[in-house]
């Protein structure tokens, strides 16, 4: 008896380095029982320690990639990833409406880890614009803190999340790892069509080796709805496998720099 995969597609920058972009994404979803196919939207010259090079993919090429996957498979979810700017935004946008996608999980990459913005004003008033197309949004503080508009702290952090849903009539998971450490880490999804809430806590973890928790995370959390799950237990299963593979990558060893969360868990 024949059976399909559960197919996810990653569009993302590609990182040649392995930690994060569409190597992190194809990791992620392999690890979590889907079958990952991809359009990368730029290439990068980066390691550990950074990012060296960037070199945009034409967008009339972005938009070749899409068709010729959307013609062919059917896709049960779609993590997207960095859109560097306005013209590939609204091209993905609406390649993704011209055939119909549901299920898109996007992580607003937006502030590098050095704090500076990596998107324009006006990419990030297309990415506003986009933002009640899609499914679930994963920003970290300081990109919600961009979104909304406000500081977000451990406080208002379930409050924010609700603001953000509201505002851009999306669900939203709220990421607390840039909150102070402590013994636990928290997140908030907040569930635009129930007006629900979900508090997740897992074990914080002291390391360096955070490079790609946000495209793993997003991606799992697509793996999971491809394999007919709810948002919400997509979400907790996401993060709690994210949180499974940074403890089991803490002490690894990549390069000189931030090296990356241990996919699958490997010795």
């Amino acid at each position: 008896m024949s059976t399909p995969y559960h197919t996810v597609l990653t569009i993302a920058g590609s990182d040649s380095g392995g930690c994060a972009g569409i190597q992190a994404d194809i990791k992620s979803i392999s690890a979590n029982g889907g079958y990952a196919a991809s359009v990368i939207t730029a290439t990068t010259a980066q390691n550990t320690q950074g990012i060296t090079d960037i070199h945009a993919i034409p967008v009339a090429h972005i938009i070749k990639q899409m068709e010729a996957v959307f013609d062919d498979i059917d896709f049960r979810a779609v993590k997207i990833g960095m859109l560097h700017s306005s013209e590939v935004i609204e091209a993905v946008a609406n390649t993704l409406e011209k055939y119909k996608i549901k299920n898109i999980i996007l992580d607003p990459v937006m502030i590098a880890t050095s704090g500076d913005k990596l998107i324009t004003d006006e990419a990030l008033k297309s990415l506003k614009s986009f933002l009640p197309k899609v499914t679930l949004i994963t920003p970290n503080i300081p990109e919600a803190e961009l979104l909304v508009g406000h500081n977000i702290n451990l406080e208002n952090m379930e409050t924010s999340a609700k603001e953000l849903g509201e505002i851009y009539h999306t669900s939203v998971l709220l990421k607390g790892g840039h909150l102070e450490l402590s013994d636990e880490m928290t997140d908030i999804l907040y569930n635009f069509k129930s007006k629900q809430s979900t508090t997740i806590h897992n074990k914080a973890i002291d390391t360096i080796n955070t490079h790609g928790t946000g495209c793993s995370l997003s991606s799992s959390i697509a793996t999971y709805i491809s394999l007919g799950l709810s948002l919400e237990d997509a979400t907790v299963k996401g993060c709690n496998y994210l949180n499974e593979a940074i403890e089991k990558g803490k002490d690894k060893i990549l390069g000189r720099g931030h090296g990356p969360v241990n996919h699958f868990g490997l010795a």
